[in-house]
């Protein structure tokens, strides 16, 4: 694969060269496996120096597409997903922007009694039947979440709705809810017996545990949020700003 980068134009180098690597990473060649070339090399093909293409492998390292490892190289993910906990989207519109096709395997809708941890958190009464939404989500060749989803009453959602569409969007759109801020708490545990039947590992097996406060716009209790990930399939990052 010939590279090069048009050093008149407008666009920055960085830019430039993170352009070409997302081309390479769409290269069956390296999709499957091979290394990618060393940094050294690239900076040299590329006519620019190894800080402008560091800080593009970078970008793409910290997107979860490039895994770079001390003494051996740079090369595709491969098949692990990945989530950044700044610029929340919901899950269906981040892995959309990632250009990464979604499949709902499962998609089941009931009201329930909330227990007393859901309960706590809306500070509703216990007797009261919230939305329960659960499902199973994944790449088409198989599942890697499965979400379970509890409502605030005050939202408005009546069951009915296509939830096959982004959430947030139809608590937007159709609701007049904005899902503003979203705190997570981020654990490993191992799978029990239905969540290893769901995410089709061995029971036991080490999962990734998601728990999601979400607030609209006033920091009111919309949602209560659990995530359980296959570990093999899945990678969150977590960016931090010192101010």
């Amino acid at each position: 694969m010939k590279l090069t980068i048009d050093h008149k134009s407008p666009v920055p180098l960085h830019i430039q060269a993170e352009e070409l690597l997302r081309g390479i990473i769409a290269d069956p060649q390296y999709a499957n496996g091979k290394l990618l070339p060393n940094e050294v090399d690239l900076a040299k093909q590329l006519a620019i120096s190894r800080t402008t293409i560091r800080q593009a492998l970078n970008k793409l390292v910290y997107e979860g597409l490039l895994i770079r490892k001390k003494g051996i190289g740079t090369k595709v993910s491969g098949t692990s997903v990945s989530s950044k906990s700044n610029n929340w989207l919901s899950f269906s519109q981040e892995m959309k922007a990632r250009g990464i096709p979604i499949k709902n395997f499962e998609l089941h809708i009931s009201w329930v009694l909330p227990d007393e941890t859901v309960t706590n958190f809306f500070e509703i009464s216990k007797d009261k039947k919230i939305l329960k939404l659960e499902r199973l989500r994944g790449k088409p060749e198989g599942p890697f979440v499965y979400f379970v989803s509890y409502f605030h009453p005050r939202v408005g959602l009546t069951g009915e709705e296509d939830f096959k569409r982004p959430l947030y969007e139809i608590l937007e759109k159709d609701h007049l809810v904005i899902a503003n801020l979203s705190q997570e708490e981020i654990s490993a545990k191992a799978a029990d017996k239905f969540i290893a039947a769901k995410l089709e590992v061995e029971q036991g097996s080490p999962i990734l545990f998601r728990k999601r406060f979400v607030f609209d716009q006033g920091e009111r209790p919309i949602e209560y949020n659990l995530g359980f990930y296959r570990a093999d399939s899945f990678v969150y990052t977590v960016e931090s700003r010192r101010e």
